[in-house]
């Protein structure tokens, strides 16, 4: 008994230390902060449709140049108010059922009628005709494609819904089928061998969201995880002197922000919200927190925005003085104890933000501390992310801090017109209304003459520097940690993708 124990042993040693022996790996495991907590398109769809479980009619690169997904191609009419899309044929579900235009406007009218991008567009209806999409629309809306490509217009099987039409399942179309779900913590995949397109070379990937960085930063250290995005300062840099690991951070169109309630008495003069940037150290927080100096954002879009960010814009600076000359003239005087008062009431307000992005809670002390010279008393409520648009929606938010993606549609007009057309939106401005931005968001989304966007573009960008209903922090660096056994991996800088069916382990 004791030799064939011993026999054995040594057979999974020489397995396991022998490259000739052992079995290639065809599993990953992805670890990143986001909780996939829903069945929901609307809830979950970024990650879903990051794990290539679901898929959109229209699918972008990683460019941002659009490329034919679920429809193969797509027209508009002479008048500019009737879409067709055509549909792929020979598509299934990965419960085998087949793909049609049945399902995917079943899909599409659910995320129109719930809040988000779709119900910002000017669409007037979702049809099937002849086993293709058409979708109207009552003035010329040339982003139409471009906000297809979504995450809340992925299209989920029908069977991904019961009788009343709740989502109960995770069945789409994607290289990846769901084999266990576990919420909001774990999705476990294998490839899905009736995939219409390229096969991927991985069998199986494993998704875990690990809301702590320090987590996520010993997944990557031991092994655990073979592909962990957004690292902390000292994670990434510890990552760097790992042997078995690649580290890489990324410029991408995302930007940490602080979203002001321009309703709020205390804020609804712009002087305010000036004030509130000049006492921002942006320049501190990039090189201390974050440790990418060149991060500290001078105006709201990034470099990484080429169309969207301008050289015309004189930087976003801190000046404590201005700041303070700023208040002075709306009426605010110190205190005996420093605190700011007007009108016998204390410039008192609370900062929301959330630590899944584990730079937050650090920036979001540092303006606690910077405030408090100017007169400003915060109070910093770390919480869930959802704490952010709950206050939004209620009226009862002061100040948020978190990051926004501006690349969310390969066009970024989808995501501006989310959140600064019409009062803004949750993750945009609040109860900030601006005419000319609108008329000019209105111009951008209406027309491909490159002359005409580029002047509304320099129209929007201009009135909310200076405005400042969200005020710009940092330019986001994607911060991400990859097992040097794995290959074919491609950072996504519109992170619509984590790429899982291009990347294949080296033998």
């Amino acid at each position: 008994m004791l030799k064939t124990l011993n026999a054995a042993i040594c057979i999974a040693f020489a397995v396991a230390t022998n490259p000739l022996l052992a079995e290639p790996k065809t599993d990953v495991t992805i670890a990143s902060p986001w909780e996939i907590a829903s069945y929901d398109p609307t809830v979950s769809g970024s990650i879903v449709q990051s794990l290539q479980i679901m898929e959109t009619l229209v699918d972008a690169d990683a460019k941002g140049v659009l490329r034919p997904a679920l429809a193969t191609d797509w027209t508009v009419s002479e008048d500019g108010l009737t879409w067709t899309f055509t549909l792929r044929e020979g598509v299934t579900f990965h419960d085998g059922s087949a793909f049609d235009a049945v399902a995917a406007v079943n899909a599409l009218t659910r995320a129109w009628e719930q809040p988000g991008i779709l119900q910002k567009a000017p669409i007037t209806g979702i049809s099937e005709q002849n086993g293709k999409v058409v979708i109207t629309v009552a003035t010329p809306f040339t982003a139409l494609p471009s906000i297809l490509t979504h995450s809340t217009t992925i299209i989920p099987a029908p069977a991904a819904f019961d009788a009343d039409g709740n989502p109960i399942a995770l069945i789409g179309t994607g290289p990846f089928s769901v084999t266990d779900f576990t919420p909001p913590q774990s999705v476990s995949m294998a490839r899905f061998d009736g995939y219409w397109g390229d096969a991927p070379k991985l069998e199986s990937a494993t998704y875990l969201a690990a809301s702590r960085a320090e987590t996520r930063a010993l997944l990557a250290e031991s092994g655990d995880a073979d592909l962990v995005f957004t690292l902390d300062a000292s994670g990434y840099s510890h990552l760097q002197h790992v042997d078995t690991i690649e580290t890489q951070a990324v410029p991408i169109p995302r930007a940490v922000l602080l979203k002001v309630n321009s309703e709020h008495p205390f804020f609804a003069d712009a002087r305010a919200r000036q004030a509130l940037s000049l006492a921002t150290p942006r320049a501190g927080i990039a090189k201390a927190i974050t440790r990418f100096p060149e991060s500290a954002a001078g105006q709201l879009f990034p470099p990484a925005l080429s169309n969207w960010h301008s050289a015309d814009l004189a930087p976003l600076e801190t000046d404590l003085d201005a700041a303070k000359a700023l208040l002075a003239e709306l009426g605010w005087m110190p205190g005996e104890d420093g605190v700011l008062t007007r009108d016998g009431e204390r410039f008192s307000i609370t900062l929301r933000t959330f630590p899944d992005r584990p730079e937050l809670p650090l920036i979001a002390t540092a303006l606690q501390d910077t405030w408090r010279e100017i007169g400003i008393e915060l109070e910093v409520s770390v919480a869930s992310y959802s704490e952010i648009p709950k206050g939004h929606q209620d009226g009862s938010l002061h100040v948020a801090l978190f990051a926004r993606n501006y690349g969310l549609t390969p066009d970024p007009i989808g995501t501006v017109m989310q959140d600064f057309a019409n009062g803004g939106g949750d993750w945009g401005a609040m109860r900030w209304d601006n005419p000319e931005v609108t008329g000019a968001i209105q111009t951008i989304a209406s027309t491909a003459d490159p002359e005409i966007r580029a002047e509304s573009i320099a129209e929007v960008a201009g009135i909310l520097h200076q405005e400042l209903p969200v005020i710009p922090v940092l330019w986001y660096q994607h911060t991400v940690s990859i097992d040097k056994g794995l290959d074919g991996v491609i950072i996504d800088p519109l992170q619509r993708s984590y790429g899982l069916s291009e990347m294949y382990w080296v033998e």
